[in-house]
Order: structure tokens, then C-alpha cells, then sequence
């Protein structure tokens, strides 16, 4: 490789590095906290990626001319451990009846390349344990078991041996389908961590599915495969090995080695004849003292790994559209049921509705006309000759008049919240997206200080009025009227000129309600005149519109608020970037520019 070369290489790398950091990181971003189909697969597939990212990828990016990492795995009782030490020529890893028979990985180098394993380079989750085999086979510590007060589930226990060919490692993995589950877990992230596999099955379960499953997955990825049959009868050998490869095949690992391994009794040590596995030594030796061969089982296994990452990726940014557009609906139905109950609201306080009983009783007594309104059956045409009657009058306190109204009121938006609530939640506790989201959390009513808060708005509001009349009558000159009623008597007039359009009423209460609304607009327009009048409803209306909505739109956030972690079109459309450009970069890995 010229220098011009070896720069372009290097720049390549560090350009894909960059790539696959800011991978990471949106991977970690991601986020898919509804149950929809495929989402409890999708949330595995976030942590099997990072979790490649950071055992594998990004480090044989970072180092490209580190040695290979070949892993040994295979079902329960495959032999894989004896085949380790029959590799390696002596007992130095665990091998024996008790299932799961690897319970510790094992990971073995050349002693002149310690460093590139040592260190968290690779695997960097996984704590070391380190040493040299011991004579009868046992790993170093007593009862065979390292005394480093690290957990055997989360440690790697690193070994060197002359017999390891420099250039290349071997890993003892877990069973693949092992009674543990952290065991099954540990085998999958050292497999995704290997350069290349050494896949040990048996004559009699070659054709089970959990294996094929990996397989299948090693065939996707264009990762080196060496397939180890072992315990093969004898006379058997061409048959099943025959079977094997058309397997092989048919899953796309035609080009993978197959190495047959007889039926044969161990020795006293629990060791393979060493003739059995000279093929596979020396298989393993060509690769490692061949570095043109090893850069290309890099490079290629390298590339499937980004290309399966780029794919995953694009699948996770699919999970997160379906995530968002879950969330939407779930946010269209809430809006759809506080809207609802701000229109009842509206509707209540806008067609007469609140001028019923102690609202309408509490006016009457207030302009002094109580009997005459009582009295009106046959329409509201003589109520022109009674005005002056009204403005003559004296007025019962007008604080009983705004204690009815905020009373009212106050029932009106608390019942129609407390509707929308239930509705939400009922259409929530339905969809099982969103079920999830709810746990136990019970929102199917008003917050506990709902209430306190209507009041405290419904007093914003009268005050608000108050401050409108002031801002009307400012620079102009009260009357004996506004004098006599004060500031507090005219706001009342215009909250019931606000309540008394009658499209909610019938019968008497038409005409009352109408009656009570004229004498309300009549007494504005003597103080203020008929325009202003108009305006100064308008405006009152808006004000109570708009604290209406203010307060459901702050009830809904209790829904709302559960959505906060729905993907976003901005996070989507990043990790979907990220995979066309991982994409991008496996066609340049495969034309031998990483």
C-alpha cells in the first residue's frame, strides 16, 4: 500500500468512525415508549445495536490491523470446549456434563498480543480476568473460578498460549441456547463481536432451528463462517456431511468451511485426539500468518456488520414513524375532547343557559323587578314602559348576583372538564399503544386543584370586566346611573348580557332570560351608548374564551405530557439519514474503502 493509500484509508476511517459515534448517539435517542406490534423487538434491537457498535464496529474501524477474533459457539453440549482445548493442545477451558457447560467466556491469544485484549478495545463492558492456564486445566484461582471480585456474568477471563497462532484469537462462547438467559444474551453479543465464527454442532442436532436462526443471521451479515461437525458416527460421515453443505447452501454459507470431527472417546484429560482437529489448526493458522487474507476477513465481516447497523437503523426510524404517528392519534383524540368541552362551555355560557334559577333570581332582586319578571307570561313588549322603574329602584347587593354567576360557572367548566377527562381516558385505557403509557396512573378525572383554580379564573375574569369598564368609562364623565350601581353592579350587567343570548332556553324562560339581558343592555348603553356596548361584550366574551381555554388545555397535559417521549419528525428524519449514509458507507467498505 502506497502512503498516498494508507492516508486515504486512514481518512476514510476516521470519516466512518465520526459516522458511526453520531449513530450511537442517535441510536441512544431512540426512544419507543408505546406499545404498538414489534415495538418490544424494536427496543432489543436498539441495545443490540449500540451494543455492536461498541464491541465491534467501532473498535475494528479504530483498528483495522488488530489481530481477528474468531468465537467458538454452538448449542448445549456441541463439544465446543473440548474442541478449544484439543485446538490449543491441553485442557484450559471448562468441559463437562453439568449444563450450561461454558458458563465463562474464555478468551485466548498469542502472549505477544496481550495488548490488543487486555484492554477495553473490545467487549468493553465486559470486566478481564486474566492468566495464565494452570497445569491441570482449571481456570486460574481456587476451584477453578478467578478471585477478582467480578461477576463471571459480566467478565472475560483472557488467557495467553504459544499454541494460539499470532494474528488471531479464540473465544469459548455460552451455549447459544442455553436454560440461562444471561448466558443466551452473552453468547449472541460475543458472536456479533467476532471477526469470524467457529460454529460447533453435532451429527444428531445440526438441523435445529435455534442454530440455523444464527446462521441465517451470520450469512446476512458476510461474516467468515467455519462449520465444526462433530460426533459424526462412523460410516455416517459423507451423508450428513453432504446433507450439512446443501443446508449450508441454502442459506448462503456455501463458501463456508466444514470441518468433520468422528466419533471418538477422550482420553483421560477429556481431550480429542489431536489428529482430529489438525485440519482446523491449520485452517487457523494460514488465516492468521496471512495478513492480506486477515485484512480481508476484516474488511468483509466489517461490512456486513455496518450494513445489517444501517439496515437496523432504517427499521428503528420506521418503529419511531409508526411511534409518532401513534402519539398523533393519541393527541388528536385529547384535543378532540377538551375542543368538545371548551364548545359546551362556550355554548353554556353564551345561549342563556347560566340564566337559570339562582343566577336569573339573584339579577331580578338586584335591579329591583323581580315580581315583574315573575309576572311576564305573554312576551317582554311592555318591559320599555318599566325601565325607568329599574333605573329609579334600589339594587339588592350586588355580590350575591356574582356569587350566583361564578357559582354557575364554576359547575359548568368543572362538569364539562370532567367529561373530557373521562372520555380521554376511557379511549386510552382502550388502545393498547397507550395503555402502557398509563400504567397506573388514573386520569379519568379533573386534577385535585382543578377547581380551585376555575374559581380563581372565574375571578380573573370579573376582574378583567372591571378593568374593561374602566378602560371604557376613562376620560368620560359618570353618570348618577354608574354612581348608583358602581363598577362591580355594571360588570354584573355585562356578565348577563355576555350569558343571555336564549338559543339554549324555551317558553318563559325566553322571555325572562331575554328580559333580563335588556334591562342588563339597556342599563350599559345609558352609561356607555350602543356601540360600545357591542364591543365591550365582545371583549368580555374573548377574555372568558380565552381563560376557558387555558384551563383545559392545562388539564390535558396530563395526557399530553405522557407523549413527551413519542419520536419526533426532526429524530426520525436524523437516524433515517444516518442509515442511507451507513448504507453508503458499506458500498465503499465493499469496494475496499473503509
Amino acid at each position: 500500500m502506497t502512503t498516498n493509500e494508507a492516508d486515504r484509508e486512514a481518512a476514510g476511517a476516521q470519516a466512518a468512525v465520526g459516522l458511526l459515534k453520531e449513530c450511537r448517539v442517535a441510536l441512544e435517542g431512540v426512544r419507543l415508549p408505546l406499545d404498538l406490534p414489534g415495538a418490544a423487538d424494536a427496543r432489543i434491537g436498539v441495545a443490540r445495536a449500540i451494543e455492536q457498535l461498541d464491541d465491534y464496529i467501532l473498535p475494528r474501524y479504530r483498528t483495522l490491523d488488530a489481530p481477528l477474533l474468531a468465537v467458538v459457539g454452538g448449542s448445549t453440549g456441541a463439544g465446543k470446549s473440548t474442541l478449544v482445548n484439543a485446538i490449543v493442545g491441553r485442557p484450559v477451558t471448562r468441559a463437562g456434563a453439568i449444563r450450561p457447560t461454558t458458563r465463562q467466556p474464555i478468551l485466548l491469544h498469542h502472549p505477544t498480543e496481550a495488548e490488543w485484549f487486555l484492554s477495553d478495545r473490545v467487549l468493553p463492558n465486559l470486566g478481564r480476568i486474566t492468566g495464565t492456564p494452570a497445569t491441570d486445566g482449571r481456570l486460574p484461582g481456587a476451584g477453578g473460578l478467578p478471585e477478582h471480585g467480578i461477576d463471571a456474568g459480566t467478565s472475560l477471563v483472557v488467557l495467553e498460549h504459544e499454541a494460539i497462532p499470532a494474528g488471531i484469537a479464540l473465544l469459548d462462547a455460552p451455549d447459544i441456547d442455553s436454560v440461562s438467559d444471561a448466558n443466551r444474551q452473552l453468547a449472541g453479543q460475543l458472536l456479533s463481536a467476532a471477526d469470524l465464527w467457529l460454529f460447533v454442532t453435532t451429527a444428531n442436532r445440526y438441523a435445529d432451528a435455534v442454530p440455523w436462526k444464527l446462521l441465517a443471521d451470520a450469512a446476512a451479515r458476510d461474516i467468515t463462517v467455519a462449520v465444526i461437525l462433530d460426533r459424526v458416527p462412523e460410516g455416517v460421515e459423507e451423508e450428513i456431511s453432504s446433507d450439512l453443505r446443501n443446508m449450508l447452501a441454502r442459506q448462503g454459507l456455501d463458501a463456508a468451511e466444514l470441518f468433520v470431527i468422528p466419533e471418538a472417546e477422550l482420553n483421560g484429560k477429556g481431550m480429542l485426539p489431536a489428529a482430529m482437529v489438525t485440519p482446523i489448526r491449520q485452517w487457523l493458522t494460514a488465516i492468521a500468518e496471512d495478513a492480506a487474507e486477515r485484512a480481508t476477513i476484516a474488511r468483509r465481516t466489517l461490512a456486513g456488520a455496518v450494513s445489517r447497523l444501517g439496515e437496523r437503523s432504517a427499521g428503528l426510524a420506521l418503529a419511531e414513524q409508526q411511534q409518532h404517528d401513534a402519539g398523533a392519534r393519541l393527541s388528536a383524540h385529547v384535543a378532540e375532547a377538551y375542543e368538545a368541552a371548551i364548545a359546551r362551555i362556550g355554548a353554556a355560557t353564551h345561549d342563556g343557559t347560566l340564566l337559570r334559577g339562582e343566577v336569573l333570581a339573584r339579577w331580578q332582586d338586584f335591579v329591583g323587578t323581580g315580581e315583574f319578571f315573575r309576572s311576564l307570561e305573554s312576551g317582554i313588549g311592555r318591559l320599555r314602559d318599566r325601565i325607568g322603574a329599574f333605573f329609579n329602584g334600589r339594587p339588592q347587593p350586588v355580590e350575591q348576583v356574582e356569587e350566583a354567576i361564578e357559582t354557575g360557572l364554576h359547575a359548568v367548566i368543572i362538569d364539562e372538564a370532567a367529561k373530557a377527562a373521562e372520555q380521554t381516558d376511557a379511549f386510552w385505557q382502550a388502545d393498547p399503544a397507550a395503555r402502557r403509557l398509563l400504567g397506573d396512573v388514573d386520569l379519568g378525572s379533573v386534577t385535585f386543584n382543578f377547581g380551585d383554580r376555575v374559581a380563581a379564573e372565574i375571578r380573573d375574569w370579573q376582574g378583567d370586566l372591571m378593568e374593561i369598564i374602566r378602560s371604557e368609562g376613562a376620560g368620560k364623565r359618570f353618570t348618577a346611573r354608574m354612581v348608583s350601581f358602581g363598577i362591580n353592579g355594571v360588570a354584573v350587567a355585562l356578565m348577563i348580557v355576555v350569558f343571555a343570548s336564549t338559543a339554549g332556553l324555551t317558553g318563559l324562560e325566553v322571555g325572562i332570560a331575554g328580559g333580563s339581558a335588556i334591562v342588563g343592555q339597556k342599563l350599559l348603553e345609558a352609561i356607555f351608548g350602543e356601540d360600545a356596548v357591542r364591543r365591550l361584550a365582545k371583549q368580555a366574551r374573548e377574555k372568558l374564551d380565552s381563560r376557558v381555554q387555558r384551563l383545559l388545555a392545562e388539564e390535558s397535559t396530563g395526557f399530553l405530557d405522557l407523549l413527551t417521549a413519542v419520536p419526533t419528525p426532526a429524530g426520525i428524519a436524523e437516524l433515517t439519514s444516518i442509515a442511507q449514509r451507513l448504507d453508503a458507507l458499506t458500498d465503499a467498505s465493499r469496494g475496499n474503502t473503509p
